[in-house]
């Protein structure tokens, strides 16, 4: 027996999609976060966007499931737009979109969190002085702040890389049906199956060993092309 095909497709395809769409909003955050001078107004968004992270995972896809169900809100708006009800949770080219977007809404604030720290480790004279010479703001995030916190971004996607072929399975399965299963079983999913439904656990083990070799192997490659391209890395 062996890892199906399209279970390895689905999962590659489900990583990239999130690492690309997610790495971008944290940014754009962190750096609206700290041009923001009112503090109370600063400290209540960053409150308002850190809070999803802390949500459940069973909640999380609750309120999707509500949401977006025939009779939910969304579908209720387009109707009343004049357009027809969409099966989101069961059409198999959406799910790849509700995952990763649901899970950038739930973890952009998280993650914003370790730019700002990066962000106010910038030395406050460079904006003075950028300030003086007649630097913009957006001149002074383009030359001051972007390349202060690239290091941070690109090690934070050097571990994106090695998590490929490792997501969780919880929110998946919980999102996952007979409609959309064409693109929502990925290799957490299959292993799930196989190892607690069938009890086939020698061989659940080994595709979870395999899964981590890839990983590891992975992990090593973009850590070498990184320090060969940007000179970071994270050894």
């Amino acid at each position: 027996m062996q890892v199906p095909f399209p279970c390895i497709i689905n999962t590659l395809g489900l990583s990239v999609y999130g690492i690309v769409i997610g790495i971008f909003p944290p940014i754009i955050l962190a750096i609206a976060l700290n041009y923001v001078r009112i503090k109370w107004f600063g400290k209540t968004v960053q409150m308002v966007t850190y809070m999803p992270y802390f949500i459940s995972t069973v909640l999380i896809v609750g309120i999707l499931t509500q949401m977006l169900s025939l009779t939910g809100p969304v579908n209720h708006l387009i109707q009343s737009l004049g357009g027809e009800a969409i099966h989101f949770m069961g059409d198999p080219k959406l799910f790849k979109t509700l995952y990763v977007f649901s899970d950038v809404w739930q973890k952009t604030g998280y993650n914003a969190v370790i730019y700002i720290s990066a962000l106010a480790a910038v030395d406050q004279e460079l904006h003075e002085a950028a300030t003086v010479d007649g630097a913009n703001i957006w001149q002074r995030i383009r030359y001051i702040d972007i390349p202060s916190i690239l290091p941070t971004a690109v090690i934070l996607l050097i571990m994106s890389c090695g998590h490929i072929l490792t997501i969780g399975y919880e929110k998946v399965l919980l999102l996952q049906n007979d409609l959309n299963m064409a693109t929502s079983d990925i290799i957490s999913t299959y292993v799930y199956r196989i190892g607690l439904t069938s009890m086939q656990y020698s061989y659940s083990t080994a595709i979870g060993i395999f899964q981590s070799l890839v990983s590891l192997v992975l992990l090593l490659v973009v850590n070498k092309i990184s320090d060969k391209v940007s000179e970071t890395s994270l050894f």
